[in-house]
């Protein structure tokens, strides 16, 4: 399949047809999608109709915009308007949201085609895309190993030609650790450089919405699109943001690529031996590269896991049988929640809102809540200190290659260690992006992640495109 670049390139000149493109992945979905399950629903006929409506502009001289007939698979918590909208949970069966999330209105406007909903671990929960209500995500590379998660649907697609782009949500990693599990590029963007209105909630404070691409430019693309102020998200940053697309090119000259030399350890020989490999292409592009120190890091895990639980158990309780989706009948009230929530809920969701809970509660909350939101502040402040020295850093995205489906789902500890190295981003707000840089076991792909400071996307991407380069 063609970059999207390339196939918007195409269809705004006339020389393919948006119709054709979207039969193109409609064929790809059909040979493969059983086997992968990337999707909780295929949009065919709605992707058709929008392909004709895309076409029937160029044919009248009208531009369709940037994403003009791409093809985009859409993580199952953006809301879209009179589309089941699931996050993949038994708990919102037969709801079909009123409006559009602002993502979708933009994605619209640009002239993208939106092919599906995609799989993801019920309200963003997970690492696997195990623990969805519909089934687990397999990864296109292996179908016996596990995508990542929470975003494995949409990162599955791109990379099995589903869609040439894709939309996830990152609380604590959930689009760059699947898209390095994957083989493709994810991106969290800087905390409020894309509205979060009409994405679920699993935690405010952590959530952003972020690209899935085949390659660093088509991201940059899809970001410009997406990012940008709206007044409907008072977390939205009212800033222009710079277009992206005009950097990738640029080269890693001159940027100052800091090496994490306390950086907690637990990352497999295989994707250490990639990073190394990374440094080596930064420094040969012309990058100086420099030692820094993040003493907290190896805290990130400790404090996330008991500030996302709270803010999920908080934004969760919405969800009661009342307003939307599934409901339970009962003798009372209070039991119709009781019945309603136990069987709408997976385990692990469960989970984290009992985590959350008690962490909230009296008597707990300074010991667990207030002391973890101390701790994030320590980690923010020792970032900001080194990219001070540094324009951006490297790490792995993910200690280890895909693992095979079951290895780590008995064991809640030794799934949330997959996210040690992509939660401190989110808990200081700050970019950071999976580039795929090779492969290690199994000739299975790794990923290496570049972080940057607030609003340091431009620096991010140049430095992401110069590793994508020097594997060309």
């Amino acid at each position: 399949m063609a970059d999207a670049i390339e196939i918007a390139a195409r269809v705004r000149s006339g020389s393919v047809t948006a119709v054709d493109i979207v039969e193109q992945h409609l064929a790809a979905i059909a040979k493969r999608e059983p086997e992968i399950h990337a999707f909780n629903l295929v949009l065919a006929e709605q992707a058709r109709a929008r392909a004709h409506e895309v076409d029937a502009m160029v044919a009248a001289g009208r531009d369709p915009g940037p994403l003009a007939g791409v093809p985009i698979a859409l993580k199952d918590n953006m809301c879209t308007r009179g589309v089941p909208t699931t996050c993949s949970s038994k708990i919102l069966a037969g709801w079909k949201p009123p409006y559009d999330a602002t993502v979708v209105s933009k994605l619209a406007a640009a002239g993208a085609v939106v092919i599906g909903k995609t799989n993801l671990d019920e309200f963003a929960m997970g690492s696997s895309t195990e623990n969805s209500a519909f089934g687990p995500t397999r990864n296109p590379h292996d179908i016996t190993r596990v995508p990542g998660g929470s975003s494995g649907g949409s990162a599955a697609a791109v990379s099995a030609g589903f869609a040439s782009l894709g939309l996830g949500s990152d609380t604590g990693g959930s689009i760059r650790q699947p898209a390095a599990l994957c083989g493709v590029v994810g991106v969290k963007p800087t905390y409020g450089y894309v509205s979060r209105y009409g994405l679920i909630a699993f935690a405010s404070s952590l959530d952003q919405i972020g690209p899935f691409a085949n390659s660093v430019a088509d991201a940059a693309l899809l970001l410009d699109v997406i990012g940008g102020h709206d007044p409907m998200d008072s977390t939205s940053i009212p800033l222009t943001h710079p277009a992206l697309l005009d950097v990738v090119g640029q080269g890693a000259e001159g940027l100052r690529v800091g090496r994490i030399t306390d950086l907690p350890d637990g990352a497999d020989p295989d994707v250490t031996e990639r990073l190394e490999l990374a440094f080596d292409a930064l420094r040969a592009a012309g990058a100086t590269i420099v030692d820094v120190q993040v003493p907290a890091f190896e805290f990130g895990l400790t404090a996330y896991y008991l500030i996302g639980p709270a803010e999920a158990s908080s934004n969760l309780a919405r969800y009661d049988g009342v307003r939307y989706g599934l409901r339970v009948d009962a003798a009372d009230t209070n039991a119709m929640y009781g019945v309603t929530r136990a069987a709408g809920f997976g385990d692990e969701v469960k989970r984290r809102i009992m985590l959350g809970t008690y962490a909230l509660s009296a008597g707990y909350y300074d010991a667990y809540y207030g002391k973890a939101l101390k701790v994030r502040r320590l980690i923010h402040d020792e970032f900001e200190r080194a990219y001070q020295r540094a324009d951006v850093l490297l790490t792995p995205t993910s200690p280890s290659v895909a693992f095979p489906f079951g290895a780590k789902g008995d064991n809640p500890l030794a799934m949330y260690l997959c996210d040690v190295y992509t939660i401190p981003a989110n808990l200081t707000g700050h970019p950071g992006m999976s580039v795929p840089f090779g492969t290690g076991a199994a000739d299975l792909p790794v990923g290496v992640q570049v972080l940057a400071g607030t609003l340091c996307e431009p620096q991010m991407f140049r430095a992401a495109a110069a590793l994508e380069r020097a594997l060309s």
